[in-house]
């Protein structure tokens, strides 16, 4: 008994000496997705605090594409040793599992979940000089013109591809899907007018509203967005039940020791309310959320419900 008390002794103590010692080496955030998207703000705002308070190296890599799947699955496999974190969008924790078949993890059991960073509402846009003036003239135009108006995303299975897809099922209408390889090319047709509409993340192209290249008609929030006050939400529209949010989050492969966890979430969450992180992502329409690991766990089991249902009720596929 008492060399088994021993033994526990002796295995606190080197997860409190892992803890104290943490970061021993280089830290890399990994992110699933091409460089200068929302997500890769994120990291790259935290990354030189992280690195100027520890006085070690905490750097960005991004591993894009199969719809952020590739960086996820590189993060689970990565040793749980807190040398790797995986910073993303809700896409692959929340959505993408129920549209790819053969995933290479589980996003419900292979992450140690760490704190959702930022989320932000969606924007349902039109180009400047579209004839559409109002969510009503939208659902009108495709009340009377079926299949017809087409809706860009920055992706299949992004947050602003199932925004418009709940868009339909709660209006009763249906648009085409166009998605696009990013944000930055889907903004580009928006505004050239080769797509009629989008639902953007409003972070992603608030400096297009203000600047005359797009019209905004509501927002997915709850409340009006801050940056834009005179765009009305969609339940103020008459769209009831459409609330979204695009959000960010760190995780970390899955058994990470809990004084690491800890220690990592004590310093991303102290990274993220850095008063010049913060004013950089609110005065673009973030909000800050910088949550515990428990809350997180049940707003993501929330998330997972809520997109499956979605997706499933529209028989939404990406093949």
């Amino acid at each position: 008994m008492k060399k088994y008390l021993t033994l526990i002794a002796l295995g606190l103590a080197a997860f409190a000496c892992n803890a104290q010692n943490w970061p021993e080496k280089t830290v890399t955030l990994v992110v699933p997705f091409p460089p200068g998207g929302s997500t890769d703000q994120v990291a790259r705002a935290i990354a030189p605090r992280l690195t100027d308070k520890f006085k070690q190296s905490f750097l960005v890599d991004n591993k894009a594409g199969a719809t952020g799947t590739i960086g996820a699955t590189f993060v689970k496999r990565a040793a749980p040793d807190g040398a790797t974190f995986l910073v993303t969008s809700l896409g692959p924790l929340v959505i993408v599992p129920h549209l790819v078949k053969g995933l290479q993890y589980d996003a419900l059991k292979d992450f140690d979940l760490i704190t959702v960073a930022v989320a932000s509402p969606n924007v349902l846009v039109v180009p400047a000089n579209s004839p559409h003036k109002s969510v009503a003239d939208v659902i009108a135009y495709q009340k009377a013109n079926p299949g017809k108006m087409t809706f860009a995303s920055a992706g299949n299975g992004s947050s602003d591809h199932l925004t418009a897809e709940l868009f339909w099922q709660q209006t009763g209408t249906m648009g085409i899907h166009v998605p696009y390889k990013g944000g930055s090319p889907a903004h580009t047709d928006l505004m050239g007018g080769q797509v009629n509409a989008s639902f953007q993340n409003i972070n992603s192209v608030v400096q297009y509203i203000k600047g005359g290249k797009m019209r905004a008609l509501a927002v997915t929030s709850p409340k009006r967005s801050p940056v834009l006050p005179d765009v009305p939400t969609l339940a103020e529209a008459g769209v009831k039940n459409v609330e979204v949010a695009s959000w960010q989050a760190i995780v970390a492969p899955k058994g990470l020791s809990p004084a690491v966890r800890d220690k990592a979430h004590a310093a991303f969450v102290e990274a993220l309310n850095d008063p010049k992180v913060k004013d950089q992502f609110t005065s673009i329409g973030f909000e800050m959320v910088a949550n515990s690991p428990a809350q997180f766990a049940e707003f993501q089991q929330k998330e997972y419900a809520r997109w499956k249902n979605v997706i499933e009720t529209g028989k939404i596929t990406i093949d």
